[in-house]
């Protein structure tokens, strides 16, 4: 027997905010709360639904809650999102009523899970089927696209949707999907260009960069780094618990479900990675002849791989970023941009290029979607829209958003309204007129064709002249100061009243949610939303196959010079469409609450409740139902629920279940004006009578539950009894029965032994028997057998005696052969046994001599210089060639043994080698001595941080080396940095850079003969390096220095290869003198060191110490 329950039943709070008493607003908080304390986040207004955010998962959406509210009345469980979309879609189906599910709440609330979920039960409780399947999967799916490319990272949610998405599913008869139509509001475009701080961009960018695959990102020339994109905030690249790499691989399966083909999706990719490579284009600014100002581009890196990527020519872009072209009826006029206004056309496409994206998206999605067959559809709608916004600055976003969500607001009065008049009406009861607050009155004040704000807005964006945001605000002053739900500065001044909250440049509009201050500051921008057509042009040249979808506008064949529709005008007119689709559906509707700013669960903040209760009109909602009756209920499930007060009805009522209920309320005395009888339903003014009943319902079932627990006691214990009873019974059984066992048992044991004993006497004289037979057997094999062997040993002999004989005449044979045949060989062999004997003697000393150099071969050592003697002559060649060969491959042997270090140290080493051995007196003291190369540790020292990140390539020697002065020849101490592509000489003290000389402008190095360390690093004439002329440089490791210089010459593409010019006078370039350097040998002053001392204006004598 099926089990009946109530909404009523183990409540918590009040489940139903319309049996609330007392009403209030801190009763209705804190009924919210007590019940998000219990884990209960869902809470009813009549039919409406109010879902609060957890921040957590809950164990109320498995397969089991899905079918236990699985057709099901609506107030028959406890509060839940699945039983108002179970109602949703029985509706749809059993009485063919297309419906609209309308999901509102404010950013973090969990308005778009709350749409996964309604979705997600619909597709549980439909038919099954492969094609159903598949249309539900597509549905399903969509959503992970539209959530990578519409939603972002705020301060108030991790995945925020910054569009308005409305989704109508369609249905055949019997309640199976066959497809949809999804429909986008007003994406949040400027987030593509700015973000506030502590938030993200669009997730795709993110997702793409973290999950995409190398060769993916090589092919659209990108690098994973976040911080090399200005369009990407770093603040808050990373979130906690969401994994892009995985979500770009989900995104990129759900594409391919939906239908997206391949190609398709690489132009999708492709156009994302244009909009990030767009916001790397940087500006300067130039001036022109004329003296007016122009804009040039910084790096055209990034516009030439974007160009690429979108297939379009780069000097066309370019131009495009740097002029705008007026057009007027036969007359055009072409305009230079300076750098703010390249800056806005940049971000301006950017927006553009990633909302158009965003829109064929959604078209293309559409298409995959839609349902297949003609015939009429029933119909669900999922709206799922921004809730109404306060923020500290509100610009022109929020205001068409509260239009919207003051529209919204109109028709769920409207709605709501209606369906409890219909309802009345329905069942019989008078309906008597509520008094509510109509916000049409702020519609109007917004949406009026000739005075409303956004008339006002378009007329400005449209009319000749200068328009600013000053004057769209003058003119809202001039025309709405008199509207009571507008105000202003001026239009408080003229009333005599000074508010300083309210600021020159910013109205205030009277919301039903609350008072709103609107910045006037960039509302015009904002509704223009200009692309220069320059700009569209040169998209619509791109060979690339979507751009020319999205900027149709762009083709010259088709230039049309009426201006485009505002934002404004474009946005009221999809409010207009929305309103009037959800005019002809079945309104059900979903509140979603954030209970607290910092995204965890258990917090439950009253003021922030408490400000969304407000702006959501939930207080009104709980009006508008309880002006008339709060409760109504079914006549059997009343009857059903209530019937044990009765006598008369209980335990069973055979009438009519109206005719029970009125016997019921009769027999409980309710008063007649407390509740009214309808045709299906009897309706219960006030709360106060509902819960009077439940009350004596929980008493009555409290002393029912008493009555039952005595009966069952009474027959608990006689159950008890009587198995006593048997089991003794049993036990006495078991017992006799165990008795008789034991004694046979003992008799069993007793004839056992018994037997057995007589078994084996008889056994044993059977086996006696046995044996004797055996040994008999035994005896006469015996002899048999010794004969047999006498018998076969003669046999033995006999045929052992006639063999011996048989062997005997053939060897006597094979001798008398051999010597018939040695006397008749004799003869011959004379002639050639000597040359026989030397071949044999020769190849014995050959053998004997390899055989011995294996016990005295030397080592493995390459300088071992060691070998064994030769024992004779004639081998000379041999024993030279065998040790030139060992010598080889002991060399092979040993390089294999080198790492690419190793290797790379000895080249350098051999290079060095080549340069300066038996030329300069320093080199043998140098080949000892590693060549080191960082010997400052210049990336790991903290001191030289800065300087490491002013060099952007890889060092390849860092040292410290004296830079001599002419003017006296001393030293000044300077870093020397030597790259792959230039020489970096900067402060030892500072670590700043002092000069920078690329490697092509060396032409040579000069170094002295001698033991000092002195070198002059000369520059191609010429060169902007050469300015200050030539550098004469000292170092301890001067040979490790020209040798790396000599190689990274050598080896870059764009430099010849560097002279190394060894003399003891050589010429040095000072700014604009040559001076000669000369070495000289002595002895110093300064003991045993190198001493550099000027002659004159043309001399410097480099004194160098007499090596011993």
């Amino acid at each position: 027997m099926e089990v009946k329950t109530s909404l009523l039943d183990n409540m918590i709070g009040v489940g139903d905010m319309v049996l609330l008493e007392p009403l209030s607003e801190d009763s209705f908080i804190e009924n919210l709360r007590n019940r998000f304390d219990h884990n209960e986040i869902y809470t009813y207004i009549g039919s409406v639904v109010i879902s609060m955010n957890p921040y957590r998962s809950l164990p109320i959406f498995t397969p089991d809650k899905v079918e236990e509210y699985r057709n099901r009345n609506f107030y028959e469980l406890s509060p839940h999102i699945y039983a108002l979309a179970d109602e949703a879609y029985r509706s749809l189906r059993d009485q063919d009523k297309d419906q609209c599910i309308l999901i509102t709440g404010e950013s973090g609330a969990g308005k778009t899970e709350a749409s996964k979920l309604v979705m997600s039960y619909v597709a549980a409780v439909c038919g099954k089927g492969q094609e159903v399947n598949k249309v539900k999967e597509q549905l399903l799916q969509s959503n992970p696209v539209l959530e990578a490319f519409g939603n972002a990272k705020t301060v108030r949610n991790d995945n925020s949707s910054r569009f308005g998405k409305y989704m109508d599913i369609e249905f055949d008869f019997k309640g199976d999907p066959l497809g949809g139509v999804i429909s986008n509001y007003l994406l949040e475009k400027s987030r593509v260009v700015k973000q506030p701080r502590g938030e993200r961009n669009f997730h795709v960018f993110y997702q793409l960069l973290s999950g995409a695959s190398d060769d993916t990102l090589k092919k659209l020339k990108l690098d994973r780094d976040f911080s090399k994109y200005n369009y990407l905030s770093l603040d808050s690249a990373a979130v906690n618990g969401l994994d892009d790499a995985a979500n770009f691989r989900t995104v990129r399966n759900a594409m391919q479900i939906v239908g997206f083909m391949e190609d398709e999706v690489q132009s999708v990719l492709e156009l994302v990675a244009a909009v990030l490579k767009l916001g790397n284009i940087e500006f300067k600014p130039e001036s022109r002849c004329n003296g007016s100002d122009e804009s040039r581009i910084k790096d055209k890196n990034d516009l030439k791989e974007m160009c690429e990527l979108l297939g379009i020519e780069q000097s066309v872009l370019e131009r495009a970023f740097s002029y705008r072209t007026v057009e007027a009826k036969l007359e055009k006029v072409s305009t230079t941009l300076n750098v703010s206004q390249a800056y806005y056309a940049r971000d301006a496409l950017a927006k553009n290029l990633y909302s158009r994206l965003f829109s064929w998206l959604v078209t293309r999605i559409n298409e995959s979607i839609k349902a297949q067959t003609k015939a009429r559809h029933k119909v669900m709608g999922v709206l799922d829209i921004y809730g109404f916004e306060i923020f500290e600055e509100n610009s022109f976003e929020q205001f068409i958003i509260n239009y919207c969500n003051e529209k919204l607001q109109q028709i769920f009065i409207e709605l709501t309204l209606r369906e409890e008049q219909e309802e009345y009406i329905r069942e019989g009861i008078e309906w008597t007129n509520i008094e509510y607050f109509n916000n049409a009155i702020i519609c109007d004040l917004i949406e009026n064709h000739q005075n409303g704000i956004l008339a006002m807005l378009d007329e400005e964006c449209l009319r000749p002249g200068t328009v600013t945001d000053e004057t769209f605000l003058d003119k809202l002053n001039t025309i709405c100061a008199e509207h009571q739900h507008f105000e202003s500065r001026l239009s408080k001044n003229s009333k005599f009243i000074t508010d300083h909250s309210l600021p020159h440049n910013c109205f205030r509009i009277q919301h039903y949610a609350g008072k709103v201050l609107y910045r006037a500051e960039g509302f015009v921008d904002k509704n223009n939303d200009l692309l220069y057509r320059d700009l569209s042009q040169a998209m619509y040249k791109a060979n690339h196959s979507l751009i020319k979808q999205l900027f149709p506008e762009g083709n010259p064949a088709k230039v049309n010079l009426k201006r485009p529709p505002t934002a404004g005008f474009q946005f009221k007119a999809s409010v207009g469409t929305l309103m009037r689709n959800l005019q002809t559906k079945n309104p059900n509707y979903i509140r979603c609450i954030k209970p607290n700013d910092k995204k965890a669960s258990h917090i439950f903040t009253d003021s922030l409740v408490c400000h969304q209760v407000r702006y959501l009109g939930l207080m009104e909602n709980v009006r508008v139902r309880r002006a008339g009756y709060a409760f109504r209920q079914a006549y059997e499930p009343c009857l059903e629920r209530y019937k044990m007060l009765c006598k008369q009805t209980w335990p069973h009522w055979r009438g009519p279940a109206r005719e029970g209920v009125e016997v019921l309320m009769v027999d409980l005395q309710v008063p007649t004006e407390e509740f009214s009888y309808g045709r299906s339903k009897i309706f219960i003014r006030n709360p106060r009578t509902l819960f009077s009943l439940e009350e004596r319902r929980r008493q009555c079932l409290q002393d029912l539950a008493t009555l039952i627990q005595k009966i069952y006691r009474g027959w608990k214990c006689r159950c008890h009894f009587l198995l006593l009873k048997k089991s003794q019974i049993v036990v006495s059984a078991w017992y006799r029965r165990y008795a008789q066992q034991k004694k046979y048992q003992k008799i069993k044991s007793a004839t056992t032994v018994v037997q057995s004993y007589t078994r084996g006497w008889q056994a044993r004289k059977l086996l006696r028997e046995l044996k004797y037979q055996k040994r008999c057997k035994e005896a006469v094999t015996t002899i048999a057998a010794f004969w047999h062997g006498t018998q076969a040993r003669r046999e033995l002999r006999r045929l052992k005696e006639e063999a011996r004989r048989k062997h005997a005449v053939a060897v006597i044979w094979a001798y008398w052969q051999g010597l018939k045949v040695r006397r008749e060989y004799r003869k011959f062999f004379r002639a050639n046994a000597g040359k026989k004997i030397y071949d044999f003697t020769v190849q014995r000393i050959i053998q004997k001599y390899l055989l011995g150099m294996k016990s005295t071969i030397p080592s493995m050592s390459p300088i071992d210089k060691s070998w064994p003697a030769r024992p004779y002559r004639f081998l000379d060649g041999v024993h030279t060639e065998l040790r030139r060969i060992f010598h080889h491959w002991r060399c092979k042997k040993y390089r294999s043994q080198f790492t690419e270090e190793t290797k790379a140290v000895y080249e350098e080493k051999l290079e060095a080698s080549e340069i300066f051995k038996d030329k300069k007196a320093l080199y043998p003291s140098s080949v000892s001595q590693p060549f080191k190369g960082d010997y400052l540790e210049i990336s790991k020292n903290p001191k030289y941080q800065k300087l490491n990140s002013a060099v952007d390539e890889k060092v390849l020697l860092a040292d410290v080396v004296n830079k001599i002065n002419r003017a006296n020849g001393k030293g000044t101490a300077r870093i020397f940095l030597l790259t792959k592509n230039s020489v970096v000489l900067a402060d030892q003290k500072t670590g700043q850079v002092k000069t920078s000389v690329p490697l092509p402008d060396l032409t040579s190095v000069s170094v002295s003969t001698q033991s000092d360390g002195f070198f002059a690093l000369k520059l191609k004439e010429g060169s902007a390096s050469a300015i200050k002329g030539d550098f004469l440089l000292s170092s301890e490791h001067l040979i490790e220095i020209i040798t790396k210089l000599h190689r990274t010459g050598a080896t870059a593409a764009d430099s010849e290869q560097l002279n190394i010019d060894i003399s003891d006078e050589f010429l040095v370039q000072f700014k604009h003198d040559k001076v000669c350097v000369k070495f000289i040998q002595g002895a110093p002053k300064n003991g045993n060191s190198v001493s550099c001392k000027r002659k004159n204006n043309r001399l410097l004598e480099v004194s160098v110490p007499t090596s011993a």
